[in-house]
């Protein structure tokens, strides 16, 4: 009884998509008068907030994401912050957002750039630097005034240093700062927590690597970007990641979230 009930599962779940998606058709006579509440035609669609991040008005600055700096990383799991990071690299790369990668003493303390995020950008080097707060270094600078952007998305180790100082910095010559915290660690969990909350306070706002991916995409209709959005889901999104692995083996084509409800 069991093993027919486990069948029959996906069975149930496709027949209710299919339902679903022909209930949004309201069957109507030839020539007969479609009430507005019927009407398939859409109201305008509203302006987008400008607080809202797009490939076009933003800038990624990953920060000292180095072995010597996730050794005494405790605020969360080493592999899930590798994990994190790597995702938001991928998402900066499909959208074309600039992308700023900066180590701490790489040959003489801290080692190099997590392998799986240069392999995201094979091609660009590192800019090396001595100081705690990258916003101090020229380099840095430099590199941010060429992306000409405004809203920074910020993502470091450790939270309550390398990520805090360049993030007041940043805000207090007029920047928006957006800080990764899902990408981002501290020596502690205290640590890590009373940095956001410092930074917030002064007007950074917090989001998470895979909240970036889908405010980059925001259309599924979108469908330059939608096979890599979907293939970074499934590499790094864990358990959201699995569910579209289940929904497009299971559901095939009705499993396709830009699909037209027409």
């Amino acid at each position: 009884m069991k093993t027919i009930y486990m069948k029959l599962v996906p069975l149930a779940i496709l027949s209710c998509v299919l339902t679903n998606a022909y209930a949004q058709k309201p069957a109507t006579k030839p020539g007969a008068v479609v009430p507005p509440s019927q009407s398939t035609a859409q109201a305008p669609a509203g302006k987008p907030s400008p607080r809202l991040l797009t490939p076009q008005n933003s800038a990624l600055i990953l920060i000292d994401h180095q072995p010597q700096m996730a050794f005494a990383t405790r605020s969360m799991d080493i592999m899930e912050l590798r994990n994190n990071v790597t995702g938001l690299a991928k998402a900066a790369k499909i959208f074309n957002v600039p992308t700023i990668l900066t180590t701490v003493a790489e040959r003489s303390f801290s080692g190099p750039l997590f392998p799986e995020v240069q392999a995201v950008f094979p091609n660009q080097q590192p800019i090396d630097r001595t100081t705690m707060n990258a916003w101090e270094d020229k380099n840095v600078i430099d590199a941010v005034k060429k992306t000409g952007r405004r809203k920074l998305v910020m993502a470091a180790l450790w939270t309550e240093v390398c990520l805090l100082e360049p993030t007041l910095s940043a805000i207090d010559e007029g920047y928006e700062v957006y800080i990764v915290t899902a990408a981002s660690g501290g020596v502690s969990k205290e640590a890590h927590a009373m940095a956001v909350q410092r930074m917030i306070q002064a007007g950074a706002q917090p989001v998470t690597w895979l909240q970036v991916l889908l405010e980059y995409q925001r259309d599924w209709a979108r469908q330059e970007t939608y096979n890599a959005v979907v293939d970074i889901a499934k590499q790094h999104g864990g358990g959201y990641g699995l569910g579209l692995i289940y929904a497009k083996t299971m559901l095939g084509e009705h499993a396709k979230e830009g699909g037209s409800q027409k």
